[in-house]
């Protein structure tokens, strides 16, 4: 659609050096250490309150930690680090504009993308036809759509993703799912929560697997779906309630 820009520096590999985070007196993070890949797909799993979206937050920066605690490719978030990821939130924060204005609007004028250009992408998923409609009168699955098409406008070589694909119809859900596969492709590395296992299974090369604020698994998906080190995670396949 459009030639990928070049990056001065890879903000990968991305390195969590015991990251913890209190929220008040409640620890949400406790201790978190990992290291996500180049050009990889993390699926970041877990029950409900387990910190999953704190830590993508965390990793874009929304999130105060204490210095020299996440690294990316050596280096502490910065803005110049900042505007190379994308963070796609479950729930779309569209402005009250068009499609079209939405997609505009998160343009800097040193980008150099023209209309054209945001057309063809408004069409890769699927809203083409949609462009001159209020944004906030599209279905649930068109809005995120509509997110994710403005998070690939400025290209990231990051794309963190929370729930991309809660609660969607089949339509929306597959074409995300091809997106997010195919900008892996192009090089991108890419970090989603998800509660869908069958997701997790069909795009993930690694897994994250988080209870209480904590890591417990970091591994590949084909091993943790064979045979995960913890009950926890074991637990959690095979659809049991964790306490």
């Amino acid at each position: 659609m459009f030639d990928k820009q070049k990056k001065s520096k890879s903000l990968t590999p991305i390195v969590v050096s015991n990251l913890s985070i209190l929220l008040g007196e409640i620890k949400i993070l406790d201790k978190i250490n990992c290291k996500i890949h180049n050009e990889s797909i993390i699926a970041i799993l877990g029950p409900n309150g387990a910190g999953k979206s704190m830590f993508l937050k965390s990793i874009n920066g929304l999130i105060g930690v204490e210095s020299r605690k996440i690294y990316f490719n050596s280096r502490e978030i910065n803005d110049h680090i900042r505007k190379d990821m994308a963070l796609v939130f479950q729930k779309p924060t569209l402005l009250r504009r068009t499609v079209l204005e939405n997609m505009q609007f998160v343009l800097e004028k040193k980008n150099k993308i023209s209309n054209l250009q945001i057309t063809n992408l408004l069409q890769r998923v699927g809203l083409d036809i949609y462009k001159y409609k209020p944004a906030r009168l599209l279905s649930g699955g068109e809005q995120q759509r509509l997110s994710l098409a403005r998070a690939l406008l400025i290209n990231p070589s990051l794309l963190l993703l929370d729930e991309p694909t809660a609660n969607l119809d089949p339509y929306s859900l597959n074409l995300i799912e091809e997106i997010i596969l195919d900008e892996n492709k192009k090089g991108k590395t890419i970090i989603l929560t998800t509660h869908d296992m069958g997701q997790a299974k069909r795009l993930a090369k690694e897994i994250l697997f988080f209870n209480k604020g904590k890591l417990l698994e970091q591994t590949k998906a084909i091993n943790f779906f064979k045979k995960p080190k913890t009950k926890e995670a074991q637990s959690y396949i095979n659809g049991k309630i964790l306490l």
